[in-house]
């Protein structure tokens, strides 16, 4: 009888084990799925010939795919382990982008986030439509935040985040500060070679 048990309670903590490794597999980094062609762009910007996002600064001017933006502020984010920066893109015209930089182990994630209007929507747990496009529930959460520069947030703080995809491929998320509004954006990967940079003096 004391042998079943402990084989019982051995099968127990194994599927435990898995369980959670798969659930933090699929949580890691905001857990949102790639496309063979986003993998290969991550890889890529480990090339040297490119500059590297990870050290742009606030400050900064960096041109994005054409665009002259001025890096007025970042937040760096993390959660379960894991950290991230998202940079606060100012183009002069009062319409902000934000470009967020992540290290993957499949190599490097950098995503130019574009406001869209989101009147008032709630980021639901099923499908939803957004500018005639069907989008579909990813990963959910909320992340700790440190901000730097001018952002408009508390210096610390906690955002809430909701993902969705669409069959496309097209990525929107949904963020805000816990207890403010919520903001959506679309996300476009940037390839190697789109970011130049004129460090600040």
């Amino acid at each position: 009888m004391t042998t079943a048990v402990v084989l019982v309670l051995c099968l127990a903590a194994v599927v435990v084990v898995l369980v959670a490794y798969f659930a933090t597999a699929r949580r890691q980094g905001r857990g949102r799925a790639r496309t063979a062609v986003e993998a290969d762009v991550f890889d890529e910007f480990d090339e040297l010939d490119y500059f590297d996002p990870r050290t742009l600064q606030v400050g900064d001017t960096a041109t994005v795919e054409g665009t002259r933006f001025k890096a007025i502020g970042a937040l760096h984010l993390m959660r379960q382990g894991d950290e991230w920066t998202e940079h606060l893109l100012d183009d002069g015209s009062r319409r902000v982008h934000w470009l967020s930089v992540q290290e993957r182990p499949e190599g490097l994630e950098v995503m130019l986030w574009t406001p869209v209007p989101a009147q008032g929507m709630v980021p639901a747990k099923s499908m939803l439509i957004m500018e005639g496009v069907e989008f579909f529930p990813g990963d959910r959460g909320t992340v700790a935040y440190r901000a730097e520069g001018m952002t408009g947030l508390p210096e610390r703080g906690l955002l809430d985040f909701a993902d969705y995809r669409a069959h496309d491929g097209r990525l929107l998320s949904f963020q805000r500060v816990q207890g403010g509004q919520w903001v959506a954006s679309y996300a476009s990967p940037l390839t190697p070679g789109s970011i130049q940079v004129d460090r600040k003096p």
